[in-house]
């Protein structure tokens, strides 16, 4: 049986300095997505007139990324189960870094569509890895800070993507979007060489049946002994190992590499990894359908809507947005821990619908006249503000933190991608189709519509995410599993009549 005594044993206001560190590591390949989201937003309209494309090619050059960071996702799962963490953020530093370089080149719009496609996949192994990774590592009481550095990541790499548009921006047409695509290709190189530094995963380093390593890293990302120990004896419970084996490396008789996972998780799943499956799935659908990823790439379209013309200040007026993600993501990091996954979600996605109501109305009142008034503009701004505020203090962060740590050691990996994979189709559905919707439906009403599917979230949330707040990896199945929910009610409710 799981013990659950870890969290007894560790030291819950102490964070572990060696863990933070690799967690901060493992983030900066967020950090690098991110600033391509954030520089996308200014490059595109200087990709649009120097190689003169349409709207269109437009919306293609900003999704394909995400297309290919789909497959790149699902590749992921396999991949880390079989050559481990630490590698596969390696893998996907590398791919970014190519991608990065033969965007930075382009001669032509076929190129630079190819080295999207490369930077994508690199994507996909980025956000799959990067979350599990600082989950695996991670003590349950500080799970929640350190499994949400990767949004933090991207967070502060969109601020500094807008903030690179702001300066790049005023260097000649042919150079100015190339350096600020091209440029990536310097964290992505340095990021490669420092996380071989890093230590693998005590869990993967587990279902391999490397203990004695396994151990030692434990003990440096613990902070006790004892601790420590705990940890071991949960997660070797969780493998199939007996927890009298002393012995450095054992065979373990489960598969160790990942083989049979997509049937277990898919075509044979137990009531409880449904439930997690559907968890999953729906967090990240619902992540990109309530539409944060058509603010972030087309808020200079948003702004000029609304009636900001000066493109100095149409780029000012942008790194707002980025400004605001990132102190609230900042924020979220810090609280995630104390008021728990369920409730932070809740809070934020209600927040959401006002919001985006606000700026439905607010741009629909302005589409309908000649000029635009200032209190509408302002407004506007407000609202966009707002939702991205919203959105960032609570869904963004507890998206990546829930999927990578509610499923079992040996579905994480796996049950992980397909989430992530799902994220990354409802981004590039919503990136690639935002212009269209707009000039079929107005600004406004997309909007609306994005209120609506924030409506729907909240619906799916309440009823399908349990709180995860403060207990192990260990323990997912038991919060996921509904026989030991109606067992610990009818608990409840036969000491309620003792009492009476």
């Amino acid at each position: 049986m799981v013990s659950m005594e870890e969290d007894n044993h560790e030291s819950p206001t102490k964070l572990n300095k060696y863990a933070t560190a690799c967690a901060l590591i493992a983030s900066m390949i967020s950090i690098i997505f991110g600033y391509d989201t954030g520089v996308m937003s200014g490059a595109l309209p200087l990709i649009q007139e120097d190689l003169q494309i349409n709207d269109t090619k437009q919306e293609m050059a900003a999704g394909v990324l995400n297309l290919c960071a789909l497959v790149g996702s699902l590749l992921a799962g396999r991949t880390s189960d079989y050559m481990g963490r630490r590698y596969t953020i390696v893998l996907a530093a590398s791919l970014f870094f190519i991608g990065s370089i033969v965007m930075g080149y382009s001669p032509s719009y076929a190129v630079l569509m190819t080295g999207r496609c490369i930077a994508g996949v690199g994507v996909g192994f980025a956000l799959m890895i990067a979350p599990v990774y600082s989950a695996e590592i991670s003590a349950a009481s500080s799970r929640g800070l350190l499994s949400s550095l990767p949004e933090l990541g991207i967070a502060i790499g969109i601020l500094f993507g807008y903030l690179s548009n702001y300066t790049l921006a005023k260097l000649p047409l042919h150079l100015s979007w190339r350096i600020m695509l091209g440029i990536a290709a310097i964290p992505s190189s340095v990021l490669a060489f420092v996380v071989l530094k890093m230590p693998e995963s005590p869990r993967w380093l587990i279902m391999q049946g490397r203990i004695g390593d396994a151990k030692r890293i434990l003990q440096l990302v613990s902070n006790t002994k004892e601790e420590a120990e705990n940890r071991l004896r949960d997660i070797k419970a969780a493998a199939g190992i007996d927890n009298s084996v002393e012995d450095e490396i054992v065979k373990v008789e489960k598969q160790s590499h990942g083989e049979g996972v997509l049937k277990e998780l898919i075509f044979h799943p137990t009531p409880t990894v449904r439930w997690m499956l559907i968890a999953a799935i729906g967090i990240h659908f619902f992540e990109h359908a309530t539409g944060i990823e058509a603010v972030i790439l087309y808020s200079p379209k948003i702004f000029k809507k609304a009636g900001v013309h000066n493109k100095s200040k149409l780029r000012l007026v942008t790194v707002g947005v980025g400004v605001t993600k990132a102190a609230c993501v900042l924020i979220a990091t810090m609280i995630l821990d104390k008021i728990g996954r369920r409730k932070l979600v809740l809070i934020s996605v209600t927040g959401m619908i006002a919001a985006l109501a606000c700026l439905g109305s607010f741009l629909t009142f302005i589409n309908n006249r000649a000029e635009s008034p200032l209190w509408a503009l302002v407004c506007s701004i407000a609202s966009t503000y707002s939702y991205v505020a919203f959105f960032n203090i609570g869904l963004a962060p507890v998206t990546w933190v829930y999927s990578s740590e509610i499923f079992p050691s040996r579905l994480r990996a796996q049950g992980h991608s397909i989430g992530v994979a799902v994220n990354r189709l409802m981004n590039a559905a919503v990136s690639m189709s935002f212009l269209s919707i707009v000039n079929a439906i107005t600004i406004g009403g997309a909007f609306f519509m994005f209120c609506g599917m924030s409506v729907l979230a909240l619906i799916f949330f309440y009823f399908f995410l349990p709180e995860t707040k403060g207990k192990t990896l260990e323990e997912m199945e038991d919060v996921f599993s509904r026989k030991k929910k109606m067992k610990n009610r009818a608990e409840v409710d036969l000491k309620n009549m003792g009492d009476v």
